[in-house]
């Protein structure tokens, strides 16, 4: 439970933290869409996954949109970055799939070493692994939030670019 309550608590710090760090006002889109994704999975610790079967499916789909936007934003930054770097826009979607999938999988590989290390060490698992067929259908909705992402939300991501960009000391103009 604290780790539940805590983690989700440090991440609602994160748009404060930025600005007063390094000069960035996040978009408020940006920063509901953060609050939307931890709010979900804090209060399905409380029940809601246990509740509800299409509960993680939606909190899923939240998460990888959120993720997904990240990943854009990161390539976006990349390729801005460098002229060496040249993603046709086509490709883009492509990797904003492989982007959210590979996350996916780091996640689930994840809750199953959380899960073996409490049971380890005796306490309670911040996480829950439901089983084989909970993880594909959480893959199947990382990728409807992905390809949400790939279709209509790259620009709401847009302006996350530029900041990415003076963090890796970019000097060219968009």
């Amino acid at each position: 439970m604290v780790a539940n309550a805590g983690l989700p608590l440090v991440v609602t710090f994160l748009p404060a933290l930025l600005r007063r760090e390094y000069g960035y006002s996040m978009d408020a889109g940006l920063v509901l869409l953060i609050t939307i994704a931890i709010f979900l999975h804090v209060l399905g610790s409380l029940g809601p996954y246990r509740w509800f079967s299409w509960y993680d499916e939606v909190t899923h789909t939240v998460s990888a949109i959120l993720v997904a936007g990240i990943g854009y934003a990161v390539l976006r930054a990349f390729e801005c970055h460098s002229d060496e770097i040249a993603v046709p826009s086509r490709f883009r979607a492509v990797f904003i799939l492989v982007f959210v999938l590979a996350f996916g999988v780091i996640w689930e590989v994840f809750e199953f070493g959380a899960v073996w290390l409490s049971q380890r060490l005796g306490i309670g698992s911040p996480v829950r692994v439901f089983g084989i067929d909970d993880i594909v259908t959480d893959m199947v909705f990382n990728t409807v939030g992905a390809v949400i992402v790939a279709i209509w939300g790259t620009g709401y991501f847009v302006d996350f670019v530029p900041f990415l960009r003076r963090r890796i000391r970019s000097n060219d103009d968009e």
